[in-house]
């Protein structure tokens, strides 16, 4: 695909989104060991079910240490409702794991006064962040511009002909935020996943069927394996 086709339909894709979702309400520059608990827990699930577990995890248990010391089945248990609670509560436990074990505490706030790029660096070494939490994290946490793609929305790129099974494999949308501007970064970042969420819940449905026609009428030629 060229650059320009594919410049021209996430374009034409962003302004259709805003006819069936309305941005999740995220805060700039939040804490950056919350951001990425809450990315860990909205990887290709709804915003509203990742903020209930978010809030829930707060409640029920004492801190995040408390959190980090559980078993995975106990975590996955009290977060039910996440479209895989097992891989979200193994991406949480993973990274407050690795913090604490790295700073022996649970502030990641000096990377704020860090150079963008060293910061970047420093999430990826977390080895169970996955790409879309250090995405998250720099979206929301750090000011940088880097748009949060889970497997949900890479799918949904791929059945609206936007990518190729190829670059979703690599998790990648060459020239995304060039298309995309930082002020609409965010805004871009969760109508896609809202999209790749509701992909995650009704792979097969009538309903998401003709939400990807409304989108994209010739994705019709699609398989329904590609859902």
């Amino acid at each position: 695909m060229t650059t320009p086709n594919r410049a021209a339909l996430l374009t034409k894709l962003h302004r259709n989104l805003k006819k069936f979702y309305k941005p999740a309400p995220v805060a700039h520059h939040q804490p950056v060991l919350e951001s990425m608990l809450m990315a860990s827990c909205l990887e290709d699930s709804t915003p509203a079910a990742a903020e209930h577990i978010f809030t829930t995890l707060k409640n029920l248990f004492f801190d995040w240490n408390e959190v980090r010391v559980s078993t995975i089945k106990e975590l996955s248990e009290a977060m039910q409702g996440l479209h895989d609670p097992t891989a979200a509560a193994t991406r949480l436990k993973g990274v407050l794991q690795h913090v604490f074990e790295s700073d022996y505490s649970f502030d990641l706030e000096s990377l704020k006064k860090q150079n963008l790029g060293q910061a970047i660096k420093r999430l990826e070494k977390i080895e169970s962040a996955s790409p879309f939490v250090v995405a998250y994290t720099v979206q929301t946490a750090l000011g940088g511009h880097a748009i949060p793609l889970d497997q949900g929305s890479l799918s949904a790129l791929v059945i609206l002909g936007i990518i190729s099974e190829a670059e979703a494999a690599q998790r990648s949308v060459p020239g995304l935020e060039r298309v995309i501007p930082k002020s609409k970064g965010q805004e871009f970042g969760s109508l896609l996943h809202q999209l790749g969420a509701e992909l995650n819940a009704g792979p097969y449905s009538q309903s998401v069927r003709e939400r990807f026609l409304s989108l994209a009428p010739n994705c019709n030629g699609l398989t329904m394996t590609s859902f």
